[in-house]
């Protein structure tokens, strides 16, 4: 064995004793407290029971069972395993056991359309399979139309596709000797997919160190108000599968020696029966609209006098309405952090914010501003402008969030010219318009493909749907610009009413017109049962831009047309 002791640079930390591996997580905990539980798995994100409970010794076999399981098959460094699956603990094994030996896994969105799951098929090029039984029906015709195989099904909602093997069995027949490979840092452990709303979403290769710096990070902010860091436990019913949480909701949990509750989808009631049950200490609760009906059933919940366990409400995507922050605050007691959060698959070491650090600001500026705090310190971040002029001295002028930090993607796989225009002018352009108020707080204008320019004036989406949704008769709001011979763009809402709402068209639009300048207030207020959505609550705006391209060509002059 030869060792490098006269190399001062470029070196490779890549041996068994001083790498950085995913992989290794769990591994690495059984040398402290190995019978601690590791994760636990909500009802309905397991298909075999056994895995419904796993202590840090029993996990780490699984993943090294894995591992060897997927060396035996034949697969090679950077060989890519493919996984079409919901949370579930044995689809969240998979992906430490792959990374424990320099593969690298590309987990789809089950929701996507076959034929988009195709096309990412082919991208990726993968050497294994796993897939959800209950998700087979749907994805099928993609692997039928790639001649792919599946290799092993996490039995959830039935048994085995015809020809493989399930979870159980193929973790059985596989030795649980310590896997062996060579795996550094900064190789590729995963490809995550962007939503992919203009175009074919763009495979996000995420490396190992990216991994331990976003769990790292997050894990500072999860473990506040906890005596020792180790009592983490972190509730994840959004996905940690194939979005980008499962690098800082879940290995955070890990690398605190703390505990994951899985759960199968972001169902609110489930989402706070969780909590209560399994003493949750920090929840990543997503959107607004999430939050503030997770908070209703934790509120139900408790009886008189009675506090949740919960310290740390993580949400993003939107500034959330006082009074749910107050029946949290109610429900958990002084010690409770509201932490929202400002990132994207491809930088997740985020802006951060409390909003009850700056109470005067949210107060005045109620839900019509998206304050998005400021970068945590392994993220440096500015607003630019469209030529790489810093913003940053130029309080209330918009520009694009761009970022540096050992968190940022390596870049899009296969897709040089993409990577390239994302990291114009040496850093990292987000996509995301901001302007920094006068004390260097960020606040969110917008997705630049979101703001809407009506009237020669733009016009930020999230300002009007955080108006509509302080009114108490909607439930949900997503606002667009749609083609208009007048207007350029007209500024449009599709509502969701509340239950037993009867909230009129034109009784939403005086109350906005009440309370936003003319050009922000929507033209039409459409209403419909649900909006296209993520499994987290974001809503799919293209889809509403697509379905309802052309809404105003035959009545450019009636504003209240209502149709759906």
């Amino acid at each position: 064995m030869a060792i490098d002791v006269e190399s001062l640079y470029d070196r490779r930390a890549d041996n068994r004793w001083d790498r950085t591996c995913v992989g290794d997580v769990l591994e690495r905990f059984t040398y402290s407290r190995p019978d601690r539980t590791a994760i636990t798995g909500w009802a309905g994100a397991f298909g075999d029971p056994v895995f419904e409970r796993l202590t840090y010794r029993q996990a780490a076999e699984h993943v090294d069972r894995i591992a060897n399981g997927l060396l035996i098959a034949g697969l090679v460094r950077g060989d890519r395993v493919l996984l079409v699956c919901e949370n579930s603990v044995e689809a969240y094994l998979t992906k430490l056991g792959a990374a424990r030996v320099g593969l690298v896994s590309v987990p789809l969105n089950p929701a996507l359309a076959p034929d988009v799951i195709a096309r990412l098929i082919r991208l990726a090029d993968p050497r294994f399979a796993v897939v959800d039984a209950e998700l087979w029906d749907h994805v099928q015709p993609a692997f039928a139309d790639c001649d792919l195989a599946v290799d092993v099904t996490v039995t959830i909602g039935g048994g085995p596709v015809p020809g493989t093997t399930s979870f159980t069995d193929f973790l059985a027949a596989q030795p649980s000797t310590p896997a062996e490979a060579t795996v550094h840092g900064d190789d590729i452990w995963e490809i995550l997919f962007t939503s992919g709303t203009t175009a074919l979403p763009k495979g996000v290769m995420l490396s190992h160190h990216y991994a331990h710096f976003g769990a790292y990070a997050f894990a500072l902010s999860l473990t506040r108000g906890l005596h020792a860091e180790a009592d983490l436990v972190q509730v994840a019913f959004l996905p940690v599968i194939y979005h980008v949480a499962d690098q800082c909701l879940s290995l955070s949990a890990f690398l605190t020696g703390g505990r994951l509750m899985i759960g199968r989808r972001p169902v609110p009631a489930e989402m706070a029966a969780a909590v209560q049950r399994e003493a949750g200490t920090s929840i990543w609760a997503g959107s607004p609209q999430l939050v503030k009906a997770f908070a209703a059933e934790l509120a139900g919940r408790l009886g008189p006098g009675e506090r949740s366990s919960l310290r740390v409400v993580v949400y993003g995507w939107g500034a959330v309405e006082p009074g749910v922050r107050s029946s949290l605050q109610a429900s958990c007691g002084d010690g409770l952090s509201m932490m929202g959060i400002f990132g994207q698959t491809e930088a997740i070491s985020c802006h951060r914010f409390w909003p009850d650090t700056e109470e005067e600001k949210v107060r005045a500026a109620g839900t019509s501003l998206n304050y998005v705090g400021t970068p945590n310190p392994l993220l440096s971040s500015i607003v630019m402008d469209v030529d790489g002029t810093s913003l940053m001295d130029s309080p209330g002028v918009p520009g694009e969030a761009v970022y540096r930090s050992p968190a940022v993607t390596a870049g899009y796989y296969r897709d040089r010219a993409a990577t390239e225009e994302a990291f114009r002018h040496g850093w990292f352009h987000s996509g995301d318009s901001c302007v920094v108020d006068e004390d260097g707080l960020r606040i969110m204008v917008d997705r630049y493909k979101d703001i809407i320019k009506s009237g020669g004036e733009n016009v930020s989406s999230l300002r009007v749907e955080a108006l509509l949704h302080e009114h108490p008769q909607v439930a949900k709001a997503a606002v667009v610009g749609l083609r208009h011979e007048r207007w350029g763009e007209a500024v449009t809402a599709v509502v969701v009413r509340a239950p037993g709402a009867t909230v009129t068209e034109v009784e939403l639009v005086d109350w906005c017109r009440e309370r936003l300048s003319g050009f922000e207030t929507p033209k039409t207020v459409l209403f419909a049962e649900a909006l296209p959505e993520t499994v987290g609550g974001k809503v799919l705006k293209y889809k509403l831009r697509q379905t309802l391209a052309d809404l105003y060509d035959d009545a450019a002059a009636d504003p209240l047309l209502t149709r759906w």
